[in-house]
């Protein structure tokens, strides 16, 4: 009998001393997140999302409080005597060649468009543009104020007959141009800074994708930016257009010559410090450019 007892205690303690206490998991606390998120997006939507959030976020509390109050939940897990080993077939860490060997963590691209490439691209777009906006109010019979007093009409809402849109008026000719050149030069701006992450296509990502989604996006708000202009509005015309411009902007921009990033540059460079050595390289490296 008092062998047997020596032996379970000796398995109770060789038994305890493989199992460690560590906090039990729970999910409360992304109840708690998951409330608090909807609490506040209900401010701009609408009461019931804040009700619900209110709940979430009370029952995240007095769940997250009961795992840890009065005492925190804990669970056993086993532990192993010996450790496990870890084999690995790669025993060298793989290089990527086309980064070269100083740069740590970079980010990319390495090389942007200056911003006098997205200019240069909205210029040339918006001529394109605009000639394929004249040859459409030719082909409508219309003439070729047409859609220079439609891409306008917004402003002069009294003037909603084809006949006042087809006619001259200087006043809408000055806010369609300078409504076209903003656009076009926000747009060559937008251009000159996303091509760099598509260096290998630019005139597909310029040409025909960014065009027929702003065009869709166009379509979908036209209705409450532009009334006059959504009921008049030829979207085959309008959608070549936008390809046309895509286009000429997206090869205008590609062939400017691109600037580098600080991205090859030390982080204590990159962050504005000082570092021993840091100073040095960066000379080097402006003499070589």
């Amino acid at each position: 009998m008092g062998s047997e007892l020596l032996d379970l205690q000796t398995e109770t303690r060789e038994s305890a001393s493989a199992a460690i206490d560590v906090p039990a998991p729970t999910a409360w606390p992304i109840v708690l997140a998951f409330g608090v998120a909807l609490l506040f997006a209900g401010l701009v939507t609408s009461a019931t999302l804040s009700i619900l959030g209110a709940i979430l976020a009370f029952s995240g509390c007095v769940g997250w409080f009961r795992d840890v109050l009065p005492h925190e939940k804990h669970e056993s897990l086993l532990i192993a005597d010996k450790p496990i080993p870890v084999f690995t077939s790669r025993p060298e860490v793989a290089q990527v060649d086309w980064i070269p060997p100083e740069l740590h963590r970079p980010r990319l691209p390495l090389e942007i468009y200056p911003i006098s490439a997205g200019v240069k691209g909205g210029l040339a777009g918006s001529v394109v543009m605009a000639v394929l906006a004249m040859i459409y109010g030719i082909a409508s019979k219309h003439g070729i104020w047409y859609p220079i007093n439609l891409l306008a009409a917004g402003f002069f809402p009294a003037r909603n007959t084809t006949a006042q849109i087809a006619a001259f008026h200087w006043d809408a000719l000055v806010i369609a141009a300078a409504v076209h050149l903003v656009t076009s030069l926000i747009v060559g701006l937008l251009y000159g800074a996303t091509l760099p992450m598509f260096p290998r296509r630019p005139v597909l990502l310029g040409g025909f994708v960014a065009p027929l989604m702003w065009s869709g996006l166009l379509h979908s708000i036209l209705a409450m930016v532009d009334p006059v202009l959504n009921q008049r509005i030829d979207w085959f015309w309008f959608v070549l257009s936008q390809v046309g411009f895509g286009i000429v902007a997206g090869i205008v921009v590609s062939r400017q010559v691109r600037v580098r990033t600080w991205q090859h540059l030390p982080f204590p460079i990159r962050a504005g410090m000082e570092a021993t050595g840091a100073m040095d390289d960066k000379s080097k490296e402006d003499q070589r450019q």
